[in-house]
């Protein structure tokens, strides 16, 4: 009787594991079978044609319109956007500043309005932190491009598509594929992975990967490159003046590659460009040799071109009253994003179809790209944006514990390996933040792993007194920790700190003392003497994560790995740290 038993059980046990494995090699094949969006585009679902049947000329010309939506603004702001949507039936709705709730409550209110459902999106090239209050900020792309893990990366990818998905967002304007070989950038700088081409495609194809494979639709920006530019396309045109082969070999690289890797959606920047198009002052954006001739047909990009948004200057300071949005489409963009005025574009648009302008079948294509990539990210189910517990839902454990990972894979220690290992924690250490007005989160942190330590606050406008007090007082310290920080909303260069502050940095590198940097590491060119210091670890931002990470590496809780995404001459260049 036992023996029978026993192999009942036995029996019982074999089931349960021959289902466990049939349920496991359905859900592999499941999530096997799922398609790509341009696996979709090549064999587009019924739906499709479905809805395109429906929409009359207009419609479809509407299809291509994405409207600027913001949730901080008020509600009379939020209702004005869903009247458009309403009266015009657009393609899609970029959120920017606002709150999560607000925001939520908001998507619903303009799919409701919209007969053909929205795809909505926001540009968060380091999360919905980059917009939207009460969320989750990743790292920059300068501070990603120093890690040497890139599936930290892509998992960072994977976090941000949950945080779009449960947001109801199935596109995100990132990110950034610019080689950042311009130090003097003021619009892309600390938005790329930094000016190695190879370097930023490996971490722009993580992190597009990693928002792809979890159902979200991204875009690659700004073609054909905009990381040697020195005027911000926001409020000038800016041009390029290289020839075509090295835009070919450089500024081209990371998209020509991972176009091959199966990008969704690239986005043109407004530039303009004379070897790839002479026709004078055309921005990029506005090119058919660039838009249609280079990216679509040399390149063979298949997916979704979206145009950089068309209310910046760049293109309407040539191109206006519409005439922006207009030659846009002619030359071969699928999505026109932020039209200064979209009825009067989709009325162009249909005059220039009829006098022969523009082809029709071209737009139609456009359109049903733009079906199909609602079909893929789940639009055709109706559904709404679930309001109840949606702070917690994009503020999740695993993500904030991803982002002080992030963070310790990128702090770069570019001097004082032997120095830092020999600081003895009993010795008296004065700990000192510099450009900030309060105590830090780094002197904090710091002060855990030196028992015998004392704090000092020295604001970037300090008083001559204030600083040779504090001059004074150190001297009696056998080691000093010094923290610069950024205390502006981004890292950018020239870190605002006055000629007498920048004076007593220099002056402490010639002492026993070691310094971290949470600032843009371009910022190490106008603080010269850091070259000379017995330590310098640089933490490329001001926040919280980047400060614990350093003042780990300080306390010898933590081997830096993270290496220089840039080169800052004469003193440091790509691929420095130790």
């Amino acid at each position: 009787m036992i023996i029978n038993l026993a192999v009942q059980r036995n029996t019982s046990v074999k089931k349960i594991l021959f289902s466990f494995a049939i349920l496991c090699a359905i859900t592999f094949s499941a999530a096997a079978q799922k398609q790509t969006y341009l696996q979709m585009l090549a064999n587009q679902p019924k739906w499709v044609d479905s809805v395109f049947n429906k929409l009359n000329r207009r419609e479809r010309i509407a299809q291509m319109f994405f409207v600027r939506a913001h949730t901080n603004l008020g509600q009379k702001y939020t209702d004005s956007v869903g009247q458009v949507i309403k009266r015009e039936q657009l393609g899609g709705v970029i959120f920017f500043q606002g709150g999560p709730v607000r925001q939520a409550k908001a998507t619903n209110a303009y799919q409701k309005l919209s007969h053909v459902p929205l795809i909505v999106a926001n540009d968060g090239e380091w999360g919905l932190g980059m917009r939207l209050d009460s969320t989750i900020s990743f790292p920059y792309q300068m501070t990603l491009g120093a890690i040497q893990n890139k599936d930290l990366i892509y998992k960072m990818g994977q976090e941000v598509a949950k945080d779009f998905k449960r947001m109801g967002m199935q596109m995100n304007l990132a990110p950034d594929a610019d080689i950042n070989n311009n130090p003097k950038n003021p619009v892309i700088n600390y938005r790329s992975f930094g000016e190695n081409k190879y370097n930023v495609t490996n971490k722009t194809g993580a992190y597009m990967k990693g928002m792809q494979d979890a159902g979200l639709l991204t875009t690659l920006k700004h073609f054909p490159g905009h990381g040697d530019t020195d005027v911000d396309s926001h409020y000038d045109l800016p041009q390029l003046t290289f020839g075509a082969t090295r835009l070919d070999t450089l500024e081209m690289y990371p998209f020509k590659e991972l176009i091959k890797q199966g990008a969704s959606g690239v986005m043109i920047a407004h530039m303009n460009i004379p070897s790839l198009d002479t026709t004078k002052n055309l921005p990029s954006t506005l090119s058919k040799p660039i838009v249609t001739g280079i990216l679509k047909q040399k390149l063979g990009f298949k997916g979704l071109i979206i145009s950089d948004a068309m209310d910046m200057k760049g293109v309407v300071k040539y191109y206006k009253n519409g005439e922006a949005d207009l030659r846009g489409i002619i030359a071969g963009n699928d999505i026109i994003e932020l039209s200064e005025n979209s009825d009067r574009a989709i009325k162009l648009v249909r005059r220039a179809v009829r006098q022969g302008r523009i082809d029709i079948k071209t737009i139609d294509e456009s359109v049903r790209k733009i079906l199909t990539a609602k079909y893929w990210a789940g639009l055709s189910k109706h559904d709404t944006v679930d309001t109840k517990g949606l702070i917690a839902g994009v503020n999740r454990t695993a993500s904030n514990a991803l982002v002080q990972e992030l963070a310790n894979a990128s702090v770069t220690l570019l001097k004082g390996k032997e120095n830092i290992k020999n600081m003895v924690p009993i010795r008296r250490t004065a700990i000192i933040s510099i450009g900030v007005p309060t105590v830090t989160k780094f002197q904090k942190e710091v002060s855990k792993g030196f028992y015998n330590s004392v704090y000092y606050v020295l604001d970037k406008d300090a008083s001559a007194t204030q600083i040779s007090n504090i001059a004074r007082e150190i001297g009696a310290f056998d080691q000093v920790i010094v923290g610069i920080h950024d205390a502006r909303s981004r890292p950018a260069n020239n870190i605002p700190l006055n000629a007498g502050v920048k004076n007593f940095i220099k002056e402490l590198s010639t002492k026993n003392a070691v310094f971290a940097l949470f600032a843009n590491p371009y910022n190490l060119a106008g603080l010269p003497g850091l070259e000379k210091s017995k330590g310098l670890i640089v933490a490329y931002q001001k926040e919280d994560y980047m400060q614990i990470s350093a003042a780990a590496v300080i306390n010898n809780r933590l081997v830096p790995t993270g290496k220089l995404p840039v080169s800052i001459l004469p003193n440091y260049k790509y691929g420095d740290g130790l």
